[in-house]
């Protein structure tokens, strides 16, 4: 097998990796009334905002390192760059834990997704986990061959979802129903558990930072990492913050928090039945299906660039640093992390742990946890990797708003470990949960392979990508 992937992505490409892996019509289905019922308050669009800012800080440090970072492991590598080997490896165990867990729960929920799909259009009841594992299997065959094929089903997914998105708002917008200006005020935003809301605000928007883990298969990395990075932040939070604002007025601003406590799993469809037709409900709900699909399968395509880069760097076995001579993928990469995704959903399975309560939201919370860690941590390595490298120093301006983001990414890590206990569901979960990570880091970050010349920060080569 050769080591070069097929470089055909260009920006449009990237992005609609990365925003099908957000997963537009889930975030507005089920993820904005979790943000409801959770925060108590309608201020939702302003938390969205709040995070879209945050990233946008956080983005102008992680574009201007992506020339001087020649890997696609993304927070790994930009980690390595700026504090060292170890932090690096420690980074890269917490990303492939994070993003594994966060497959396997979009997976498992998946099958439960499906599954009543199916039965509310055939009457035939499937178990979930059956469903789950033809979904594993799916996915386990588009990740082996080029990345193109990937890009097109994602492509052809997120379409549909953006025009059913925009189809509620404009049916919200067409309806007659009052657009109020409650939502943005920062009084209501503030008001409840603002913590809860900011959090499952950033929840959606995970999965923009893969921009950077597919510069092995980009056109033109320098160029188009940047551009596709910005593009993936600003349409995926002005998507948010208006869908958000038009949902809220829908349902009404002084009783969309009761509507959504008391029926969180299908307001946003009985809405939408209600502003366009009952046929559109139900689109919807096939659509839900079709987009946790596009979530998984984009998740499993972050964690396999990362084994494909830690395999290139001799962290990892070489093999799994190797291209497929044919696909030109890194079908090695992607065999695995769908063996290891199987073994869990299974393991879990055999457990018979509720896909939902349990699965979805105990892997979900930890690896959206894990990510803030390494949002953090990059923009931290991104800082000292301005300021001590001698060969390219980052201006003022990088740096200041560089460390504008990673502090605003400290806030929301503080608030995701103070709201985590309601996040996994009690203490004793949460502790668990938070040991596994520290476990993990730990883990990567004693690796007794590193000699000690490896353990300092990379100041004075200068990389090319």
């Amino acid at each position: 097998m050769d080591t070069d992937l097929t470089r055909n992505l260009g920006v449009t490409g990237i992005v609609l990796m990365v925003v099908a892996a957000a997963a537009p019509i889930t975030v507005v289905v089920a993820n904005f009334p979790i943000i409801l019922l959770s925060g108590g308050s309608v201020g939702a669009p302003l938390m969205i905002l709040a995070a879209t800012v945050i990233l946008l800080l956080f983005s102008v440090g992680y574009t201007w390192m992506t020339p001087h970072v020649p890997d696609a492991a993304a927070f790994y590598a930009y980690v390595d760059r700026g504090l060292g080997r170890r932090a690096g490896l420690g980074t890269a165990a917490i990303a492939l834990l994070s993003y594994v867990l966060l497959t396997v729960s979009m997976t498992c929920y998946l099958g439960v997704q499906a599954g009543n799909l199916l039965a509310l259009g055939t009457g035939i009841e499937v178990p979930w986990w059956l469903i789950s594992a033809v979904m594993v299997a799916v996915v386990a065959f588009l990740g082996y061959r080029k990345i193109d094929l990937s890009a097109k089903v994602l492509g052809v997914v997120l379409v549909l979802e953006m025009l059913a998105v925009l189809a509620i708002d404009l049916g919200v917008l067409l309806s007659g129903r009052e657009l109020s200006a409650t939502p943005f005020s920062p009084a209501e935003a503030l008001s409840g558990a603002p913590g809860l809301s900011l959090l499952f605000a950033f929840l959606g928007f995970f999965g923009f930072e893969a921009t950077a883990v597919f510069r092995h298969e980009a056109k033109d990395p320098l160029r188009t990492i940047p551009r596709a990075t910005y593009l993936a932040v600003v349409l995926i939070g002005v998507l948010y913050t208006v869908s958000a604002w038009l949902v809220i007025s829908g349902l009404g601003a002084s009783t969309a928090v009761e509507a959504a406590t008391a029926n969180p799993d299908s307001i946003i469809v009985e809405l939408t039945g209600e502003v366009i037709a009952p046929i559109m409900a139900d689109l919807v709900q096939v659509l839900v299906v079709t987009s946790m699909f596009a979530c998984m399968l984009g998740f499993h395509n972050i964690v396999t660039r990362y084994l494909f880069t830690l395999g290139r760097r001799g962290v990892l076995p070489t093999s799994l640093g190797a291209a497929h001579s044919r696909h030109r993928a890194p079908s090695r990469a992607s065999l695995w992390v769908s063996i290891v995704t199987a073994l869990i959903v299974l393991v879990s399975a055999l457990a018979q742990l509720d896909p939902v309560v349990e699965i979805y939201t105990w892997y979900s919370g930890l690896g959206a946890v894990g990510v803030i860690v390494m949002m953090a941590l990059t923009s931290l390595a991104v800082v000292r990797f301005g300021i001590t490298h001698r060969a390219a120093r980052a201006p003022g301006p990088v740096l200041a708003l560089a460390a504008l983001g990673g502090l605003g990414l400290l806030v929301v890590l503080v608030i995701s470990l103070a709201n985590f206990p309601l996040l996994v569901g009690g203490m004793v979960a949460a502790v668990v949960c938070a040991v596994i990570l520290v476990a993990v880091f730990v883990a990567g970050f004693l690796d007794p392979r590193r000699t000690a010349e490896a353990d300092a920060p990379q100041q004075e080569t200068a990389s090319s990508p």
